[in-house]
């Protein structure tokens, strides 16, 4: 009798061990696959940011930089809207190129790498600022104390154009013919900026020009760590819709700005569809007009509004 019952017991034992054996199986299976998921949705994600950026007719021209100019290049034809996201970034350095060369080398990838850069990308964005500027301090161990950087960041995820600054590098888009300012210069004598930098023990002065104890024209940048209590890494960000109505984007230093107003850069370059081309016609304009100041300059035109153009010209 209980040989019998073993005999019956035992096909049940051994197709539990089968289950429970492949069971196991199966979980090990789930695990690799979930792990292959994962890569394959940063592959994809760094893919179609590595698309995007050839989906573009961009150019930065520059006279020898003293204090290390940074600019994302990036060439193609034009900006395709289907892409999924897109990002551009110039910068420009005081106190020596150490603190630019960081940038460029570091906020980039901090940006695009960020858990939440599809998902919430403005507070991705100042993470991604504050961040490179923590680490920079960090790496310099009290090193180019005076070394710091401005940086204007364009992001395009979908429909949406965040652009996000430090400093007085700035952002002028062109919609339905208008100059239209996508960022704000932090200059010390600004009523907000200069209560802010008051407000944590420093002071705002005349010294050629208003200045962060003296010393500083910007009141928000990268590095300076003299002067870090009161000149912050924290970007403003400004969100724009990308549709027909927008025509390009400029993303200029403040070398430019200093002799060429946002309006007359729209004016100049709206009748110019080639981006390099405009790039540099901003460029020359500006040395015709006397900026002894280094520049960096990037013009970005979108296709939406090609077709629109080009059968206006031909009517």
């Amino acid at each position: 009798m209980a040989n019998s019952a073993m005999g019956m017991l035992a096909p049940l034992a051994r197709d539990l061990q089968w289950k429970i054996f492949m069971r196991q199986k199966l979980m090990a299976l789930m695990v690799k696959l979930l792990a292959f998921l994962e890569f394959l949705m940063v592959f994809l994600h760094n893919t179609f940011i590595a698309l995007a950026l050839y989906c573009i007719h961009a150019t930065y021209a520059k006279r020898k930089f003293q204090d290390g100019g940074v600019a994302n290049m990036i060439k193609s034809d034009y900006f395709n809207l289907t892409m999924q996201c897109l990002v551009l970034m110039i910068g420009y350095g005081h106190g020596g190129a150490r603190a630019a060369e960081y940038v460029k080398q570091n906020l980039f990838s901090n940006l695009i790498r960020h858990p939440k850069f599809i998902s919430d990308t403005k507070s991705a964005i100042a993470d991604a600022y504050n961040h490179t500027d923590s680490e920079f301090l960090k790496s310099e161990n009290n090193q180019n104390r005076d070394a710091g950087s401005t940086a204007s960041t364009a992001i395009l995820v979908g429909d949406r154009l965040l652009v996000a600054n430090v400093g007085d590098s700035r952002a002028v888009i062109c919609r339905g013919g208008n100059a239209i300012a996508v960022s704000r210069d932090h200059k010390p004598d600004q009523t907000d900026e200069r209560r802010r930098i008051e407000d944590a023990g420093g002071f705002v002065m005349w010294a050629g020009t208003w200045r962060v104890g003296g010393v500083l024209a910007v009141s928000r940048a990268f590095g300076d760590r003299l002067l870090k209590q009161y000149v912050v890494a924290d970007p403003e960000i400004q969100e724009e819709k990308v549709d027909s109505s927008l025509e390009f984007l400029i993303l200029a230093s403040d070398g430019l700005w200093d002799v060429v107003s946002n309006e007359e850069a729209v004016s100049m370059i709206k009748p110019i569809q080639d981006a390099e081309e405009a790039a540099n016609r901003l460029m020359q304009e500006a040395y015709q007009r006397g900026s002894s100041d280094n520049i960096t300059c990037v013009v970005v035109r979108f296709l939406s509004n090609q077709g629109a153009s080009s059968h206006s010209n031909s009517g």
